[in-house]
């Protein structure tokens, strides 16, 4: 617990294990290039490193993603954090639950003294010690208006480049949600925060998280549905829609909000069919706060308001035959 102002503020849930953050993923792309103008379009600062490539928010040297060349699109793997005090303990427990540690990945370059487990489906996961990246606290969800008399917007040709803080979550594909939910509650300490039956679920990290640092839907295969970035008001999501179409990506979902997370969106199709999201005030889980989990019907689930969602837009391009 950390003292603020003279008030004691918790920080860590005690007594529990659990990761405390999404630190990084890795994403096989078919060609660099195009990940390089797409990611860069979208406001991200992509910075070359070795043979790939990182994305990284603009004025923070926290690496959310790295990315690599190959064949087709793959999710190739995800990176979660934990406090030091939390490392030995965790990997403890994970090998008394039968989980197997791994050997490090050989396309990985091994930075940090994690260890490496997969999932049931062969999704592999490093779990290591590091920072605290979800935030502590629900971000200011920015409202702006003028006096009368005054222009509220701004000219088109002015409108500064929307550039995400942070990366907010990933939704995963998994050929079942009941055993991902159920591993990934086991192993990592994460907790379902709500779920549509076996079709969807969305979970949360104990030490105080977004709704969802990770969401796992239906499909025959693993893969990845959509990386999403915080942004901090709609006019940011609506303006980087349209920041997007001008360089040609055109194709996505929005503007909406969704009704499991509560956040306003805009997706943007990359070049291999998957998404990023612009996403606005998600809904954030306190570290003392008991989330009380739902189980909603389909149409309940998925948006409150917005646009027909795209015929392919829960398709898995990772599943289709090579």
């Amino acid at each position: 617990m950390t003292a603020i102002t003279g008030k004691v503020q918790i920080t860590k849930r005690p007594g529990e294990l659990g990761i405390h953050s999404m630190d990084s993923f890795n994403l096989i792309v078919p060609d660099l290039g195009q990940a390089q103008s797409f990611y860069q379009s979208f406001g991200l600062d992509v910075r070359e490193e070795g043979q790939g490539l990182g994305l990284y928010t603009v004025g923070s040297d926290h690496r959310w993603a790295s990315l690599t060349e190959g064949g087709r699109k793959k999710l190739n793997h995800l990176s979660f954090a934990v406090f030091e005090e939390d490392f030995a303990p965790m990997r403890r427990r994970i090998e008394a639950a039968g989980t197997r540690i791994m050997d490090v990945p050989s396309y990985h370059e091994q930075t940090t003294e994690g260890f490496w487990i997969s999932d049931p489906f062969g999704m592999m996961i490093e779990i290591k010690v590091a920072p605290k990246s979800s935030p502590c606290e629900k971000a200011p969800f920015l409202t702006r208006s003028v006096p009368a008399g005054q222009m509220g917007a701004v000219q088109r040709s002015q409108a500064p480049k929307v550039e995400p803080t942070r990366l907010a979550h990933l939704l995963v594909f998994t050929p079942s949600v009941p055993d991902s939910l159920a591993f990934y509650a086991r192993t990592l300490g994460l907790r379902l925060s709500d779920r549509s039956g076996d079709g969807i679920c969305f979970m949360h990290g104990i030490h105080g998280s977004d709704h969802h640092l990770i969401a796992f839907a239906k499909s025959d295969a693993p893969g990845l549905h959509h990386c999403s970035w915080d942004v901090s008001d709609i006019n940011q999501i609506g303006t980087g829609a349209m920041q997007m179409a001008d360089k040609g990506y055109s194709e996505g979902w929005g503007l909406g909000r969704h009704v499991l997370g509560s956040n306003y969106f805009h997706y943007v199709k990359d070049p291999w069919g998957s998404y990023s999201e612009y996403s606005a005030d998600i809904d954030y889980i306190p570290v003392d706060h008991d989330w009380d989990a739902g189980d909603y019907p389909a149409e309940d689930s998925i948006y409150l308001w917005g646009p027909d969602i795209p015929a392919d837009f829960v398709h898995n391009y990772e599943s289709d035959p090579a």
